[in-house]
């Protein structure tokens, strides 16, 4: 077993786990969302050897921009929705973890303008990781496929916003991106 087998295999292990509640569940945004996390786990196990590699190339100062870029995203999205999403366990929904069964919608703070920092972040880290060494056709659509996975999870999300917080979710699309800030 080559190494990068070893770290993709431990990697994986928890994520399972942790998405074992939705791993059949093919409406449930978090399906997509765990295969999103699957590709990210295979980039990092193919990367993680390059990560201090010529570290002043411009694919590594980008790498390191989209790696800092998507830590910022998750880590001011979820201390936002912690504070102001009002997560409960009334909230019933067994495909959602605790901290995303919010009962407030979160509109101020970065998702003012992005409504999916925590997917953003993930499409910015599975990038990132990528540019780290682009070697290969293969983990170009590795890349290209995590991507559109968690885009897929953010278009599910939005529908599950859509059926719990009905119209308000819906204004708040019209005033709010997805994954960037004034463009997309």
């Amino acid at each position: 077993m080559t190494t990068d087998l070893i770290i993709f295999i431990l990697v994986s292990i928890p994520l399972i786990y942790f998405s074992k509640h939705v791993l059949f569940n093919i409406k449930s945004h978090g399906f997509y969302r765990f295969w999103g996390w699957e590709c990210i786990a295979w980039l990092f196990a193919n990367n993680y050897k390059y990560w201090f590699v010529d570290v002043f190339s411009p694919k590594q100062i980008l790498s390191w921009i989209f790696l800092f870029y998507g830590t910022y995203l998750v880590i001011a999205g979820a201390i936002l929705l912690k504070k102001m999403g009002n997560a409960t366990k009334v909230r019933e929904d067994n495909s959602l973890y605790t901290f995303e069964k919010t009962t407030e919608l979160v509109e101020t703070g970065l998702y003012k303008f992005i409504r999916h920092p925590l997917y953003g972040s993930l499409i910015f880290l599975a990038w990132g990781i990528y540019l780290k060494n682009i070697s290969s056709i293969v983990m170009l659509l590795l890349v290209a496929i995590a991507t559109i996975l968690f885009y897929i999870t953010a278009k599910f999300d939005e529908k599950e916003c859509i059926s719990y917080f009905g119209q308000k979710y819906k204004d708040y699309m019209k005033r709010s991106r997805m994954f960037i800030p004034y463009l997309f």
